[in-house]
């Protein structure tokens, strides 16, 4: 049998599927195209509504245990803190009563979620409004966002008025609140966090890094960039310091109740090496094209023969790496398309729909720089759309 009567039937039966290309293929930052059904997939975790996601290291369940576990002095002693086993944890007043509690584990980057309250009768201290139920959640023990009740913060209802960097879920001595969500004294609020900590190269700041506070839903603090330590006091400018250290809860002599403390590790965005305009190491990035490129070569059944599935499966490989033995079956598998296509001659016109998919793939190589506007198939195939005017 004639060879083109070969290739013309496949080109007339069904195309297996395949990942085709849409947008922007990978190039030297992006080790991944639009819509790449070849990019793994994000790990499924449970998010029941009121418990904490699958994947949360918990730091306080409501159990003595938990708390003895988790939490310790800032010297690594067994914590003074309150602790009943009924679901919440607190300070004591008395200035200052238990000192500072910290986390046995150490952590950076996290999406931190904790709850506290006040007591519904609290009183005002004779030191002032910064004594009014504070205390303090600090990041890696370095960078406070302020705890304390501030329902009320109208000077003209304070008898000692506060300051606006100092008040609940402000970055504290850096940056307000945004907007004040606090409830009343005696009702449970609640912090979500996402922290990002500074990124150094060596004593170089690359970027200050970044904190977002969702007090009682309302996003109050969006990507606030740090600015310097707020251990007691903001010291600017930033300085370096480990890359993973406790989360600190603060004893200011006041009366704070916690509970619902957990929180999840978070990727640095800096550490993202294969798909990123900001941070992608291209020897990285191309490394793990060619690791793809390799994978999708390899499921071709026959990679020589000139189908129009073939093309296309091909155009994806080259998209990923135009080189070696997958480059050199991309020009003959595309040689010998064009063959059976010119063969067609006006009988071209009954796959119509096909040849339009092999343009368009075609199409999107060419707008990526993959291959140039002169590659014969592409021209071969852009000449019959406007002969038959296919879009």
């Amino acid at each position: 049998m004639n060879r083109y009567i070969l290739v013309l039937a496949a080109l007339a039966a069904p195309a297996a599927s395949f990942a085709a290309l849409y947008g922007d293929t990978p190039d030297a930052k992006h080790a991944w195209a639009v819509h790449d059904r070849n990019r793994p997939n994000p790990v499924k975790i449970a998010a029941e509504p009121g418990k904490p996601p699958s994947d949360a290291v918990v730091l306080f369940d409501g159990s003595r245990e938990s708390f003895e576990k988790n939490w310790c002095d800032t010297k690594g002693n067994p914590s003074k803190w309150a602790c009943d086993g009924k679901g919440e944890f607190h300070c004591k007043p008395g200035y200052v009563n238990g000192g500072a509690i910290r986390t046995r584990g150490e952590f950076g980057d996290c999406q931190l979620h904790i709850e506290f309250r006040h007591d519904a009768d609290i009183k005002d201290h004779p030191v002032g409004a910064q004594m009014r139920g504070n205390s303090g959640l600090f990041l890696m023990s370095n960078y406070e966002i302020q705890i304390l009740e501030s329902y009320g913060t109208d000077p003209a209802d304070m008898r000692v008025p506060n300051y606006a960097d100092g008040q609940a879920a402000a970055v504290y001595a850096e940056n307000p609140p945004m907007v004040n969500p606090a409830r009343k004294p005696g009702e449970w609020q609640t912090y979500d966090i996402v922290f990002h900590q500074p990124v150094w190269d060596g004593l170089k700041l690359v970027h200050p890094g970044s904190v977002s506070v969702v007090f009682n839903g309302v996003l109050v603090q969006d990507h606030w960039e740090l600015e310097g330590l707020t251990t007691h006091c903001v010291r600017r400018p930033l300085a370096p310091h480990k890359t993973a250290l406790p989360i600190m809860l603060q004893d200011h002599g006041c009366a704070v109740y916690f509970r619902n403390v957990w929180l999840r590790p978070l990727p640095s965005r800096w550490a993202n090496k294969t798909h990123s305009s900001l941070t992608a190491d291209e020897n990285e990035v191309m490394a793990l094209r060619r690791r793809t490129a390799g994978s999708l070569f390899a499921k071709i059944t026959d990679p020589a023969a000139p189908t129009a599935e073939n093309v296309m499966a091909l155009a994806e490989v080259v998209a990923y790496a135009m080189e070696g033995e997958a480059a050199e079956m991309w020009k003959k598998t595309s040689a010998g398309y064009l063959e059976a296509v010119k063969a067609k001659g006006d009988a071209v016109k009954s796959i119509a729909g096909e040849i339009v998919k092999v343009r368009n793939t075609l199409r999107i190589l060419e707008r990526n720089r993959v291959i140039d506007r002169k590659f014969e198939l592409l021209a071969e195939l852009e000449a019959l759309s406007v002969k038959y005017a296919w879009r």
